[in-house]
């Protein structure tokens, strides 16, 4: 199998993504870096496994920093989660992980967002803020606008930061107003 190779850039910092993208009958596999300047500079992998169905089974995330080397795992377990291997009973419930520095975690979500205009989902996230490495719960609503569009409200930790979502067929960001962008790779 062939994976699907994606590159986001960041429209309002420098900064640059690129996501391989591996699906195979058993789940979902996604291996990315981001670079960026934004709070001192960063480089930050994150190793995504999903089930069939896009749903969060984990993340690693590493980041390197001017303060070093960070690592953090999170992993759904029974109907929560654990970080770095220790139960977090703070976010039972939370339903997937969204890390702040990619639009590849809103996929998760966005596929399960009802397909007619004006209809929405909400859902209780684990927000993870990836220069920082931390995990909080957080809330989040996507009203869907029409074919490929959305709109995001952060309902939790970002109350009021709306932005308008366009995807492609399988729920893959294209744009993300005020964040992302994707970027055609070139041959």
């Amino acid at each position: 199998m062939t994976p699907t190779i994606l590159f986001w850039r960041r429209t309002d910092c420098h900064g640059l993504e690129r996501l391989e993208l591996m699906r195979r009958p058993d789940g979902i596999t996604a291996e990315s870096t981001v670079l960026c300047t934004e709070e001192g500079g960063f480089r930050l992998d994150h190793r995504w496994h999903l089930s069939p169905d896009w749903r969060a089974l984990s993340v690693t995330v590493e980041r390197w920093n001017s303060e070093g080397h960070g690592l953090l795992r999170l992993e759904r377990s029974d109907a929560g989660w654990q970080v770095n291997g220790a139960p977090r009973p703070d976010l039972d419930g939370a339903e997937e992980p969204d890390l702040s520095v990619t639009p590849f975690c809103n996929t998760f979500p966005i596929r399960r967002t009802p397909p007619e205009p004006g209809q929405s989902l909400t859902l209780d996230t684990a927000f993870i803020d990836g220069p920082a490495l931390t995990v909080a719960r957080s809330c989040q609503r996507y009203d869907r606008q029409g074919p490929g569009r959305l709109r995001f409200v952060d309902l939790g930790l970002s109350k009021g930061f709306e932005a308008d979502l366009t995807v492609d067929a399988d729920g893959l960001v294209l744009r993300y107003e005020h964040l992302f962008e994707r970027v055609p790779p070139r041959g």
